[in-house]
C-alpha cells in the first residue's frame, strides 16, 4: 500500500485520523468501489476540469458523473476535462487516474458535490490504484471546509 507524499503531508498537517486500506488493482472508481466492498456513494473521486487559464477539482461520488451542463451553468463559463498529460503534471506523485479528491493538497480550487458531505464515512484513492484512504465523514468535511458546495453530479 502506498500513499502519495503530498497527500500524506496534507493529512498530517491537518491532524487527520485516517486508515489506509488495500484493495485489488483497479482502473476506475466504480471498479474500485466493487473490489474494496465500499458503497459507490461513499467513494469520492476527483474530476479535473479546466478553462483557458484555470484548473478546478470537482469531487463527486464514484457512481456519479460530473454533469458538465450544470457545472457550466454554475460557473458561468464553459470548462472541459483535463487531459491525461495535464493530470500527470498536476499530480506528479500519483499514478495516472488515481488523484486524491483533496484539491487543497495540490493547490487546486475545489468544488464538492453535496451528496458526499452527508456520508458517515468517505473513502478515496491514496494516489495509486491499490489503496484507499478511509476517513470519518466529519473529518472529510473538515478537510474540504474551503471547498465550494455544489450540486453538479449525476448518478450513473
Amino acid at each position: 500500500m502506498a500513499i502519495a507524499p503530498t497527500l500524506k503531508r496534507y493529512l498530517e498537517q491537518n491532524a487527520a485520523d485516517y486508515e489506509l486500506l488495500a484493495h485489488p488493482h483497479t482502473e476506475s472508481s466504480m471498479f474500485t468501489a466493487a473490489a474494496a466492498h465500499v458503497p459507490g456513494d461513499q467513494l469520492a473521486k476527483a474530476v479535473i476540469v479546466k478553462d483557458d487559464e484555470t484548473y478546478l477539482m470537482v469531487v463527486v461520488p464514484s457512481d456519479y458523473h460530473v454533469h458538465l451542463g450544470r457545472l457550466h451553468q454554475h460557473l458561468g463559463r464553459e470548462v472541459g476535462l483535463a487531459t491525461e498529460q495535464e493530470l500527470v503534471r498536476l499530480f506528479p506523485d500519483c499514478d495516472e487516474g488515481a488523484a486524491p479528491p483533496l484539491g487543497a493538497a495540490y493547490d487546486l480550487p475545489t468544488l464538492v458535490d453535496t451528496s458526499l458531505l452527508e456520508q458517515q464515512q468517505v473513502y478515496f484513492e491514496s494516489g495509486d490504484h491499490e489503496s484507499l484512504v478511509k476517513l470519518a465523514g466529519e473529518q472529510f468535511r473538515a478537510l474540504l471546509a474551503g471547498a465550494e458546495r455544489v450540486n453538479v453530479g449525476q448518478h450513473v
